[in-house]
C-alpha cells in the first residue's frame, strides 16, 4: 500500500470533478511544424546569450493566444446553473508540468500580450519552481486555457481532462517526420499531433474544427504570429 500525498489527493479529487461535471469531447489533428522547428533551432545561439532556452512551448502558447482570441467560445466557462456563459477578456494559459512530486498547473497570464523570449524567460522559470516545489497558489490560479505536452516522452495522441471551469485543453504529443503530399509529390514533413478535449456544454465539434484549422496554420507559418 502506498499512500497519496497531498497533492495526488488534490489532483485526483480535480480531475474526477471534471471528468463527472464535464461532458467531453476529443477531436485530433496534425500540425506541420517543419519550419517552426527550423527557425527554433536559429534562435539557439541568441538563445544562449540571453541565458535562456527556448523549447516548442513559447511558439505553442503564443499560437494557442491567436487562437482563443480568434475562436472566443474557446475562452469561456459556463455558471454553476448552467444559465449563462461567462466570456473572458483575457488570455492566461497553464501548462501541465510534470514533477516528483505530481503534476501541477502552473498559469502563464497575458500571453497574447507577451513576445516569445518573454515567453520562453516564463516557462523555464515555472517549470524551475514547479520541479522544486516552490509554486504559490497565485502561480497556478487565473488560467481560461490549459496546454499538457507529452512531446518530450512520446506517444501518438491521448485525450487530456478539461481543467474545469476552463473550456477546453491543448494534448501536445510526439513530433515526427511523416511523408506528406505536397501536389505533386511526397514530401518529409515534421509533424506534431494535437489533440483538444473540451467541454460540449460550451463548445460543438464544429468550433473545434475552427480552432484545429485556425491553430494548425499558425502553427504552419508563424510569420501568422505577427499578424
Amino acid at each position: 500500500m502506498i499512500p497519496l500525498q497531498k497533492i495526488h489527493k488534490l489532483t485526483a479529487a480535480n480531475m474526477q470533478r471534471s471528468w463527472l461535471n464535464v461532458p467531453h469531447v476529443t477531436q485530433f489533428d496534425d500540425a506541420d511544424i517543419t519550419d517552426l522547428e527550423v527557425f527554433r533551432a536559429s534562435l539557439k545561439q541568441e538563445a544562449e546569450k540571453r541565458g535562456t532556452k527556448v523549447t516548442p512551448l513559447p511558439f505553442l502558447l503564443k499560437a494557442c493566444a491567436h487562437a482563443l482570441a480568434a475562436n472566443p467560445e474557446f475562452n469561456r466557462s459556463i455558471t454553476a446553473n448552467g444559465e449563462h456563459f461567462v466570456q473572458k477578456k483575457y488570455i492566461h494559459i497553464g501548462i501541465a508540468v510534470d514533477t516528483p512530486r505530481g503534476l501541477v498547473v502552473p498559469v502563464i497570464s497575458d500571453v497574447d500580450s507577451k513576445g516569445l523570449w518573454q515567453l520562453a524567460d516564463e516557462t523555464n522559470e515555472l517549470a524551475a519552481k514547479a520541479r522544486e516545489g516552490k509554486l504559490t497558489a497565485t502561480d497556478m490560479q487565473g488560467g481560461c486555457f490549459t496546454i499538457s505536452s507529452l512531446g518530450a516522452i512520446g506517444g501518438n495522441g491521448f485525450t487530456p481532462i478539461v481543467n474545469a471551469p476552463e473550456a477546453a485543453i491543448l494534448g501536445v504529443s510526439k513530433s515526427q517526420t511523416k511523408p506528406v503530399w505536397n501536389g505533386s509529390e511526397f514530401v518529409p514533413r515534421l509533424m506534431l499531433p494535437l489533440s483538444v478535449s473540451y467541454d460540449h456544454r460550451i463548445i460543438n465539434g464544429a468550433d473545434c474544427g475552427r480552432f484545429f484549422t485556425y491553430l494548425t496554420a499558425v502553427l504552419g507559418d508563424i510569420r501568422r504570429l505577427a499578424l
